[in-house]
């Protein structure tokens, strides 16, 4: 089984498309399957008074700046879509709103993301499922009833669709990784389950490959000093390095459950037995 390997660039380009390139380099260097942005309409997404409301960013001193700072438009897009396809690596995007997704459905990407903030946001659900391509559904924060709600409206639609398994705090402590609810996941909603780490290191990571996971998300940085909310809970492109291929090497260890004599048992078999 061929798990697939998400490197969630987010919001850690910092309103830079050279930094993004950067980060597409890496992750289709370590042998990733795709890279994910996130896309959002700023005043879709927050009230004015968020936005007028005071922050220190490198671009202002509002929310508003900051927000706007971070969120990548059409002439960006276009050039990652472009770079991708140089690069051979797969690209999409979560969108936090109706106009987001819309924004995106003009470059006919091959999957589409739920966030898990976004679960409960049934319009946006609709938008999506609407466009019958593989969405992964984050399910931090949500409840099994939530979970089941989401479900319902991909079959309506009948999009295809997996859930991932998450836990949404920045960083994740590992002991709340909580893996187990993977076989719990897919047996309750008979679907494939993947999952989305917020962790620090690779081992949580790994371990989820272990358990059936069919699909990892992680944030990819450049460096985790450097600025954003989502650097710390990222892993820098030597790590990528690393999980990548513990993830292959996982996939050979599971094989495919059939029983069968390797050829080294066949040969230990007749010493032994004669």
């Amino acid at each position: 089984m061929h798990i697939f390997v998400t490197a969630e660039i987010g919001i850690n380009h910092n309103g830079d498309i050279g930094i993004a390139k950067k980060l597409i380099d890496a992750a289709a260097l370590a042998g990733c399957d795709a890279v994910k942005f996130q896309k959002r309409t700023v005043d879709k997404v927050y009230t004015k008074e968020y936005l007028d409301s005071p922050r220190q960013s490198p671009w202002g001193t509002t929310q508003r700046e900051q927000k706007e700072g971070l969120e990548f438009g059409q002439e960006e897009y276009e050039e990652i879509d472009g770079y991708c396809r140089e690069k051979g690596i797969k690209w999409y995007a979560s969108a936090w709103d109706v106009d987001a997704q819309k924004f995106l459905r003009q470059f006919h990407l091959d999957y589409n993301k739920v966030a898990s903030a976004m679960l409960t946001n049934d319009d946006l659900l609709v938008e999506i499922a609407k466009e019958k391509r593989h969405t992964f559904i984050a399910t931090g924060m949500s409840t099994f009833e939530e979970i089941g709600h989401a479900v319902e409206i991909f079959k309506e639609y009948q999009c295809p669709y997996e859930l991932m398994h998450c836990n949404s705090a920045y960083p994740m402590e590992p002991e709340d990784a909580n893996l187990k609810l993977i076989p719990v996941l897919r047996e309750k909603y008979r679907c494939r389950v993947g999952y989305s780490g917020h962790e620090e290191g690779t081992l949580v990571s790994i371990c989820a490959a272990a358990l059936g996971a069919t699909s990892i998300e992680r944030h990819i940085t450049l460096d985790r000093t450097m600025y954003g909310s989502d650097q710390k809970a990222s892993i820098e492109p030597y790590e990528w390095m690393k999980l990548v291929k513990g993830i292959r090497s996982v996939e050979k260890i599971l094989g495919d459950g059939e029983k069968r004599l390797s050829p080294a048992e066949e040969e230990v078999k007749k010493k032994l037995r004669g």
